[in-house]
């Protein structure tokens, strides 16, 4: 792939506009909250598209093209099963928690929920997991840019790295925002385009579908059994796994999509920030997705001379080129510009969502929780700047171990389903039954995340697992294992968590008021019109994502 001159000042232009909302936004940041937590005065649709993009970030535009190249329209399950219903949950059920307690953060609700060492353990895991996720999309973006423009992994990390240093250490979470909004933006409207012409060389989307085996073309007709789709899952274990467990645990819990609706400028907003996220993010699968299928239809399509890359190894195409490769097919120059910036955007998006859940963290969670209390707000905001700067140098850090153990990535999805998976249960439980108490929400994750390894430990999929020393079952498919360990950890932590409670003394009812749901007095929607109620607004996005479903079935 060759760049032009204009390609170069494209790529250039951007880097500029974001330091650019860095520098205008650091007047405005004159505290800590400011700093971490926006004051929490960020407009609904500013917060809604941030929502997503903190989503939007390597893992899912490169990875999500990628998986439909190779399971094709079944990859859409992570959308309208495994997002939609669970930022629908999170709007309705849990925000009005999450606001309302005046929580800064998933790690204090735990707090004032459950106690310290539930809080603790949450924020020490969350917080190394955002360093090495933000470290793994680091190094996923300079060996793709090492790969499609020749240039050099130090090159690709360092400038990457320090773009987002400079905008999130100047404007904190703030300036994070309104860049993850102008990066949207443009992953949108630099890959879309390549949508259109793809499927316009494939001959149309009936060419795209003639071209392609029929069970890459259908979201629900293989899901019969495990042996009949390229994902190797059924029916069962893509609902509990993916469509519950995972996805509640992910969208519900984790901090990083979390803290876009928790910035929001009010309760109505923050309720709303994930359910007018849902109608974009629904849509996402025609943008990430059928790159992918329209890559697999070109291989196939006469006349047509583009192929996909294959691996060093000559014999296994190379998914994760689907996207670069198209772009580096039919994009000419400027346009192509243009679409690396979209690639450019979506890996400091992911980065800088990342580093600011982990600055957001680290300063209230442990630092300000553990090391140092009662400080003047002064120095919590300098603690919040030098969070950024470690946070961005651990990075770096993570992407050259990533670098050394390839396959470093895989592993730390895994770890990811078995901290994700068994926090899920202990919010549900706590926030629905008083009874849950700190000492079963603290042992039921701890048991949970047990459970989830020696699953992984007992079973095999595509020659991963079993390193307890015995195989007792051996999966179709990695992520068929993925869906069945998450299952297993989050049983395990309700159980356990249920279990110990039952024997363990709960918080009083008044100081549960705003924590559990039957304690907390329902807000009052009578006065407003019909389309501005958050039930509404769901019920359209379930309608919507049941069409969706329904076409693609």
């Amino acid at each position: 792939m060759k760049l032009h001159f204009i390609d170069y000042l494209i790529i250039a232009l951007y880097f500029v506009f974001v330091i650019v909302i860095g520098f205008l936004i650091r007047r405005k940041v004159k505290s800590s909250n400011d700093f971490l937590m926006s004051g929490r005065s960020i407009p609904l649709w500013i917060a809604s598209l941030a929502f997503i993009s903190a989503n939007l970030g390597a893992q899912e535009v490169i990875g999500m093209a990628a998986s439909g190249a190779k399971y094709g329209i079944m990859t859409s399950h992570f959308y309208w099963l495994g997002a939609i219903p669970a930022m629908l949950f999170l709007g309705l059920f849990m925000m009005p928690f999450y606001y309302g307690s005046q929580a800064r953060s998933v790690p204090e609700y735990l707090a004032k929920r459950y106690d310290e060492k539930t809080r603790a353990f949450n924020a020490l895991t969350f917080a190394v997991m955002t360093i090495f996720s933000s470290g793994i999309s680091l190094y996923a973006l300079a060996k793709l840019f090492e790969v499609i423009l020749g240039w050099s992994f130090e090159l690709s990390i360092y400038l990457s790295a320090g773009i987002v240093l400079i905008y999130t250490f100047l404007g904190g979470l703030t300036s994070a925002v309104y860049n993850e909004v102008l990066q949207f933006f443009l992953i949108v409207l630099g890959i879309a385009p390549l949508v259109i012409i793809g499927i316009h060389q494939a001959g149309g989307w009936h060419g795209v579908v003639s071209r392609l085996p029929d069970a890459m073309v259908h979201a629900w007709k293989y899901m019969g059994s495990a042996q009949d789709n390229p994902m190797g899952v059924d029916v069962w274990s893509l609902a509990l796994g993916l469509g519950f467990v995972l996805s509640f645990g992910y969208w519900c819990t984790d901090f990083l999509v979390v803290q876009r609706a928790m910035v929001a400028h009010n309760m109505a907003a923050a309720e709303k920030t994930p359910l007018i996220a849902a109608f974009p993010k629904m849509l996402m699968p025609f943008v990430v997705i059928l790159p992918g299928l329209i890559a697999m239809a070109l291989m196939h399509t006469p006349g047509s001379d583009y192929r996909l890359p294959y691996k060093p190894d000559g014999v296994t195409l190379d998914y994760d080129m689907a996207l670069p490769s198209l772009l580096a097919h039919d994009y000419p120059s400027g346009i192509l510009g243009v679409g690396l910036t979209a690639l450019f955007a979506s890996f400091m998006s992911g980065m800088a969502g990342n580093i600011t859940a982990f600055n957001t963290v680290w300063t209230y969670d442990i630092y300000q929780s553990y090391i140092q209390r009662n400080k003047p707000d002064s120095h919590y905001l300098r603690i919040g700047r030098i969070a950024t700067v470690f946070g961005i140098v651990a990075s770096i850090a993570t992407a050259y171990l990533a670098r050394s153990f390839n396959n470093i990535m895989d592993f730390l999805q895994l770890v990811f389903g078995f901290v994700n998976a068994p926090l899920f249960a202990t919010f549900f439980l706590g926030m629905f039954w008083k009874r849950t108490t700190g000492h079963g929400a603290f042992w039921g994750l701890i048991g949970g995340t047990v459970a989830a390894a020696c699953t992984h430990g007992l079973t095999l999929a595509e020659g991963k697992g079993a390193w307890l020393g015995a195989n007792l079952h051996t999966f179709h498919s990695t992520m068929g294992q993925n869906f069945v360990i998450a299952i297993v950890a989050f049983t395990s932590c309700f159980l356990l968590t249920a279990f110990i409670s039952l024997f363990t003394r709960p918080h009083p009812e008044q100081q549960l008021v705003g924590l559990v749901y039957s304690l907390t007095p329902k807000p009052d929607t009578g006065h407003l019109a019909w389309y501005q109620k958050p039930a509404m607004l769901a019920l359209l996005v379930l309608v919507l994502v049941l069409l969706l479903n329904l076409i693609f079935m």
